[in-house]
């Protein structure tokens, strides 16, 4: 899991998105693009998006998601390798990825999240990953106070085996998605 292959893809860092960079352009040609943002209405947004960013920084939205990830893997950090497993009970398949870029919380002076920024991360694929691609995680606060979870993801099968079963494949990706926009809005409310 910590070995230093190399990314599966050609095009790393497409992910990278401060904000406010627009999401809906410059991606790469040749993979599917997934792009989803919900607004994630909870009491504080402040302090909703501070509990977001940890959550996603500390891996906690993928655990919450129904994903393994090893434990002891470090808080996501560029460089940081990872894999995060699916299957059933004992039997399960880990998909390795490095983090590529990292964007933690902006603070003020109180240790309350600024207005009108993006924190999150985005990752790449390893070799044994089904796909080949990145995908970015984040959490959003505008300049009027309200918070989003955005996924912005671009992939593609990585062998003949996983592009003759992607349709399959592309069932197991929107399940996922929508598992993590609900493990999103547990993690902002602090439930």
């Amino acid at each position: 899991m910590r070995g230093r292959a190399d990314f599966t893809y050609a095009e790393q860092g497409k992910t990278e998105r401060p904000y406010p960079a627009p999401m809906t352009d410059r991606w790469p040609d040749g993979y599917r693009l997934v792009l989803r943002k919900d607004e994630l209405k909870v009491d504080d947004a402040r302090a909703g998006f501070l509990r977001l960013t940890n959550g996603l920084l500390d891996w906690d939205l993928h655990r919450r998601a129904g994903l393994s990830v090893a434990p002891g893997t470090p808080r996501a950090a560029p460089g940081v390798d990872m894999a995060s497993g699916v299957g059933f009970w004992r039997v399960r398949y880990y998909a390795p990825c490095r983090v590529i870029w990292v964007s933690d919380a902006v603070l003020d002076d109180a240790g309350t999240a600024v207005r009108g920024q993006r924190s999150g991360f985005g990752y790449g694929t390893l070799p044994g990953h089904p796909e080949r691609g990145e995908e970015g995680f984040y959490a959003e606060l505008d300049e009027d106070g309200r918070l989003y979870f955005r996924i912005a993801a671009y992939s593609r099968p990585a062998n003949r085996v996983v592009a003759a079963a992607n349709p399959v494949n592309v069932r197991v990706q929107q399940f996922y998605t929508n598992r993590y926009f609900a493990a999103a809005y547990r993690l902002a409310s602090g439930s």
